[in-house]
């Protein structure tokens, strides 16, 4: 009988060797198994706490709704979709999704994919070659900067926010090269925004195209839940691509892409993360659909969640908590030490508040932070009690 390879005890050592620098270094990342729906009470080894780290914007992710649509999609289209979108994965029901979205965003078309991430590789690695350029803001998403180091194009990285950086890379590229600008519209460790205006008149210039990743302002931004976009009064003629998820303010899963034919027909050409895996279940897609019923129908959830950030922040300058400007529902409590972010975290669990610390290298060094994000199912009296806690632990 054959013996099962050995692994060489000098592979295993060094790996060892790295997770105790992580450790040491405080970096090291742990998971935690939920016990229920994702909601803003949860429990985590059989104790419960008020979560204020989810991205569940809306509140959808456990919508009674969306439940039924998605136990209904099941019933009528099964658990999977059992293949590729090119084979036989691709279903009715996404078709109808893509063409409600592209209604909805105002886009020609729109692309599904399973995960933002694979979207974000979809698009920058058909759209540009060798010699070609990507221009990015330097805190943008890691799938956008992944996805960016996997193509064959030259990256650039402007700072944050910073629109004469951007020109400074945008004249360092060739003149007659494809230029892609791509920028989160919130960016989401510091729940800032990008000044999407400002780099559209940027990428007029220079001819460079328009990427914006809506992620997390996708449902929660603008007047009837479009994005970013209607927020700020964008044409999506001045837009080459657009990339949102499901994930977040819609409470399900998923992502899609929306653009021009040309753009959608060359990513399902092209794109490997979309030829080369399984489709998105159908029953997902209908439950999907739902969500994007009661995003339409039910703006209470957005004002709702303004309130509440508005509580949040009266309260905390009023305690002299280091916030940031954000005006999002991602507030990040800024510490600095991940030391101190990780302990600071821990004492907030003890008083029943789950609450992550961010450390390296997700954000930068000297930057760890406590993101504290809200949902439209939290109530006033849990943010104060946020507040009450979040007093006491910051001057332990």
């Amino acid at each position: 009988m054959l013996q099962p390879p050995v692994m060489p005890r000098c592979f295993i050592g060094s790996l060892q060797a790295e997770l105790i620098e992580k450790q040491q270094n405080q970096l090291y990342r742990q998971r935690f198994a939920l016990n229920g729906k994702q909601n803003v009470e949860i429990e985590i080894d059989h104790k419960k706490y008020i979560s204020f780290c989810s991205n569940d914007y809306l509140g959808l992710a456990s919508h009674p709704a969306i439940i039924t649509a998605y136990k209904e999609g099941c019933e009528l289209y099964g658990a999977g979709s059992g293949s590729a979108h090119l084979v036989t994965g691709y279903h009715q029901i996404h078709q109808r999704l893509e063409e409600s979205l592209a209604e909805f965003t105002g886009f020609p078309r729109v692309l599904l994919f399973s995960t933002g991430y694979m979207a974000n590789l979809a698009i920058v690695t058909s759209l540009l070659e060798k010699n070609e350029s990507i221009i990015e803001d330097r805190l943008n998403h890691a799938s956008i900067i992944d996805a960016a180091l996997l193509s064959k194009a030259s990256l650039s990285r402007y700072q944050h926010l910073d629109m004469n950086s951007l020109i400074r890379q945008l004249e360092r590229c060739e003149l007659d090269s494809r230029k892609l600008i791509a920028t989160d519209s919130i960016f989401s460790m510091d729940g800032d925004l990008a000044p999407i205006e400002a780099i559209i008149e940027q990428a007029q210039q220079y001819n460079a195209w328009v990427m914006v990743d809506d992620a997390h302002g996708f449902g929660v931004c603008g007047k009837t839940g479009r994005g970013s976009l209607q927020q700020q009064q964008i044409n999506t003629q001045d837009v080459t691509v657009y990339m949102a998820t499901f994930g977040k303010a819609w409470g399900t899963f998923g992502a899609f892409v929306a653009g021009s034919h040309e753009l959608i027909e060359t990513l399902i050409q092209n794109a490997r993360s979309y030829i080369y895996t399984t489709a998105p279940p159908a029953a997902l897609a209908y439950a999907t659909l739902k969500s994007l019923e009661i995003v339409e129908q039910e703006s209470w959830r957005r004002e709702h969640l303004n309130l509440l950030v508005k509580t949040f922040r009266k309260g905390a300058a009023q305690l002299n908590l280091p916030i940031t400007n954000s005006m999002t529902a991602i507030q990040p409590l800024m510490i600095g030490d991940s030391s101190k972010a990780i302990n600071i975290s821990q004492e907030l669990k003890n008083k029943g508040f789950w609450v992550t610390a961010i450390r390296p290298p997700t954000v930068p060094k000297k930057t760890a932070r406590l993101r504290i994000t809200f949902s439209a199912n939290h109530q006033l009296h849990h943010v104060e009690k946020l507040l009450e806690a979040l007093d006491k632990v910051i001057k332990i």
